[in-house]
């Protein structure tokens, strides 16, 4: 029996190939059906070269399971996130690779109502029963069509969570990195004007390119930035905004072109809800925490630290309530959005939060990066991640004042703490650290945990 190994935590990715070709997508489509007696599925695909094959293969699955396949076409993730609750369907499938290299592809999974799939939660049943390929006798019935008009509803749905009253007049460079984000983007900039709205757009690397001409589109990477820092400055805009490969997560530049780390992104996304609904619940992924929780208490919210990863942050707001939670990686999830993330509500917030404030990104961000300096995210290949978080365990715990192993380990010191954790989806070992106001004691625990990790 074949072990696939493209089966992660929470979704799948793989290298194309061995650990995914045609032949696993149409296993992994059946077994998805027959694992949750699914009737109606919504399929949607990136740009990738090797998409449009995949996404066949996986219809092909789940047509012989007997389910019909209402399909997306080129989309981003969250697109399939709205059909599958918009269009009443029992699950839905993304094949994506996201930022991954272009040898990768992979899927993004849902169930019905948009909700989060894990292991616990079928994707372990999936994975067992397309690796035994044990599958039920076909059903008849099952068939493929194109699902009418859900862009113009998905287009609605996010523009109803910003006042518009509210907008003045931005310039916003766009990057979409070649990825599937332009067509989408274009739909709501229309929409956007139609309804007056004075926000001017500079697109760039705009055109969908599953080759990928500019590289892949991951605009956490650094190198990956300068691009949209320079197409900023060129354009004398006010913002800019990039975006990943399926475009679940959105990046930010203010005037000046520097990069908006993304827990700062969370601290402004909640003080957005907080003021909308005071008193309300956010969610946060435990590697940066400061600043998010600062917000959320001096505007009256509760702060909920979630596990990091898309399925447990969607469980989180599900269980809480929570109007909003959010990922220093980008991710950014909405209650009223199935519980899902996107990465298109969250610049239309800030453009919002701009016209309201009449401040700069910049300006809004200022106060809080300097009160809560942070690492940024810091990734070490190691040969054992287990015998390493021990080492750094055993030196930095019994100076601790707090712990917590809610998702890796967190260590929380006078004025500074950090998070260790090993990464959900890749081989590597991730240090986040930050401090109250002092850039060196970031800079100090960046080098003493580095410094530990390097020679373990």
């Amino acid at each position: 029996m074949p072990s696939y190994t493209c089966f992660k935590a929470y979704d799948i990715r793989g290298r194309l190939g061995e650990e995914l070709n045609a032949t696993i997508a149409q296993r992994i489509g059946r077994a998805f059906a027959e694992v949750l007696g699914a009737r109606r599925v919504v399929l949607g695909r990136d740009c990738r070269a090797s998409s449009q094959e995949l996404a066949q293969a996986v219809a092909e699955g789940l047509m012989a399971a007997g389910v019909e396949v209402l399909d997306l076409g080129l989309c981003g993730t969250e697109e399939m996130y709205f059909a599958t609750s918009a269009l009443a369907a029992d699950g839905g499938i993304e094949v994506t690779a996201s930022h991954n290299p272009m040898d990768y592809n992979g899927m993004k999974m849902v169930r019905a109502g948009s909700a989060p799939l894990d292991e616990a939660s079928g994707l372990a049943a999936i994975r067992a029963l397309a690796e035994s390929g044990a599958f039920a006798p076909e059903r008849v019935g099952g068939r493929l069509r194109a699902a009418e008009a859900v862009r113009d509803a998905f287009v609605a749905r996010v523009l109803s969570f910003v006042d518009l009253a509210a907008l003045r007049p931005l310039k916003i460079v766009v990057n979409a990195g070649n990825g599937a984000a332009g067509p989408t983007f274009d739909a709501i900039a229309q929409a956007l004007a139609a309804k007056g709205a004075p926000l001017e757009f500079v697109r760039i690397q705009h055109e969908v390119d599953g080759r990928f001409p500019n590289g892949i589109p991951n605009p956490l990477l650094p190198e990956n930035q300068p691009v949209t820092a320079r197409a900023v400055h060129e354009a004398g805009a006010d913002m800019g905004v990039a975006w990943d490969g399926d475009f679940d997560r959105c990046f930010f530049f203010d005037a000046e072109g520097r990069f908006v780390a993304g827990e700062y992104v969370v601290g402004l996304l909640a003080e957005v809800f907080l003021a909308k609904e005071p008193g309300a619940a956010i969610v946060h992924d435990p590697r940066v925490v400061w600043n998010t929780q600062s917000l959320v208490v001096r505007a009256g919210g509760r702060a909920i630290a979630a596990r990091t990863g898309h399925a447990f942050l969607k469980q989180a707001l599900r269980d809480s309530g929570a109007v909003y939670g959010g990922e220093m990686s980008a991710h950014h999830y909405f209650r009223d959005f199935m519980c899902c993330d996107s990465g298109m509500i969250p610049w239309l917030l800030v453009t919002e939060l701009m016209g309201r404030t009449g401040l700069s990104l910049a300006k809004l961000l200022e106060t809080r990066r300097a009160a809560f300096p942070s690492s940024g995210e810091i990734n070490f290949r190691v040969a054992d991640v287990a015998a390493t978080v021990a080492q750094i365990e055993a030196v930095f715990a019994p100076r601790a004042v707090r712990r917590d192993d809610l998702d890796g380990l967190s260590l929380e010191f006078a004025d500074w703490r950090f998070n260790l954790r090993a990464s959900n989806t890749e081989p590597l070992l991730r240090l986040n650290v930050e401090a109250r106001a002092r850039q060196d004691l970031v800079d100090r625990g960046v080098a003493e945990i580095s410094a530990l990790i390097q020679g373990a």
